[in-house]
């Protein structure tokens, strides 16, 4: 007498995952995710398209399960976005050390840290490790251009606290050092020391950079100064983005005799590149860096730049994101920062 198939054994549907859905769906694995957390990024279309391959292949979230995962987690996911063009090498050294402070921050706690990286332009698949239960919260160094994407995330929920600058109409929590009083010290100390040819180097499409460069405005204004277009160059934080910025100074036929660099590492691609055209520093051009990374004191000449409270900084993203899972307000929070005085910039 003929039988009826055994029904599939739990095992062989748990064996469904969501790379599975993706692939059927030709979507991402975090669209996917989006779309089963119900994510308003993601298309009503898309959203009811991936749905319905997630019943067909009997996959489904145990909501109560995952919710009493992220209740007993001792884990917060720990975010890295990186540019798909320039690729901003995780040893950087300010990215070492701000993770550094945060998992100093997250291990006194208690807590456990996962690091992920996320394409700068897709900086809602930051929500991933929370959406898929295995992080309680996210914290984020660097929010890039993707403001109004951080905006939806803490609409929908999502604990995340970002390393950055403040924005207007912001909803998500952010820790940063005071940037515009950043770029002020660093262009007065240059004027104070005699400089009146003040070039910047940097990105002002991130939000932290343009923020430096109205400090350096501002600084500049008070002196009775003008805002040179010609002075500035827009350039990444990758290697090689300080010797392009000098080459194209060159290139313009502008007349420079100081730096105000965003970072370290530029600032110091900088020395060695006027090295190499005969100037010296500080004698020809002065130089201020950005960030005091532990080499800057090191360098030669000695990096005058403006110092990151980085230690704090990992305090308080981690008290900020654990009130944020607790429940609790989380006001962004600006933190101080202060010139270094050395040798490139005396």
């Amino acid at each position: 007498m003929p039988t009826s198939p055994p029904a599939d054994p739990p095992a062989a549907r748990q064996r469904v995952q969501m790379a599975d859905i993706a692939r059927a769906a030709g979507v991402s694995k975090a669209t996917v995710s989006r779309a089963l957390s119900d994510s308003p990024l993601v298309s009503d279309e898309t959203r009811a398209r991936i749905r319905a391959l997630a019943k067909s292949l009997r996959y489904t979230i145990n909501l109560e399960a995952r919710n009493l995962r992220r209740k007993d987690s001792r884990t917060v996911g720990v975010v890295l976005p990186f540019d798909s063009d320039t690729r901003r090498h995780l040893n950087d050294p300010f990215f070492l050390g701000m993770l550094g402070a945060v998992a100093d921050a997250l291990t006194v706690r208690g807590y456990d840290m996962l690091l992920t990286r996320v394409d700068a332009q897709q900086t809602d698949c930051a929500a991933q490790p929370f959406d898929t239960g295995r992080a309680i919260g996210i914290i984020l160094i660097g929010q890039w251009r993707q403001h109004a994407q951080l905006n939806d995330l803490a609409a929908r929920g999502v604990p995340i606290v970002a390393w950055g600058a403040q924005l207007p109409q912001q909803r998500y929590t952010t820790v940063g050092g005071d940037n515009v009083s950043g770029g002020m010290l660093a262009t007065a100390h240059l004027i104070a020391g005699g400089r009146r040819r003040i070039a910047f180097f940097g990105d002002i499409n991130l939000p932290e950079v343009a923020q430096r460069y109205r400090g350096y405005c501002n600084a500049l204004a008070q002196h009775a100064l003008p805002v040179d277009p010609q002075l500035r160059v827009s350039v990444p934080f990758v290697p090689g983005g300080g010797a392009q910025a000098v080459q194209e100074l060159v290139r313009r036929a502008v007349g420079f005799d100081a730096i105000f660099a965003c970072s370290d590492l530029l600032a110091m691609e900088a020395i060695n590149t006027l090295r190499g055209q005969d100037r010296l520093v500080p004698r020809d051009v002065g130089v201020v860096g950005y960030d005091d990374i532990v080499l800057a004191a090191y360098y030669h000449p000695p990096l005058s730049t403006i110092r990151q409270p980085i230690g704090a900084a990992g305090e308080l993203l981690v008290t900020s994101l654990l009130a944020l899972v607790d429940g609790a307000q989380a006001p962004s929070v600006h933190l101080p920062t202060e010139l270094i005085v050395r040798a490139s910039a005396a």
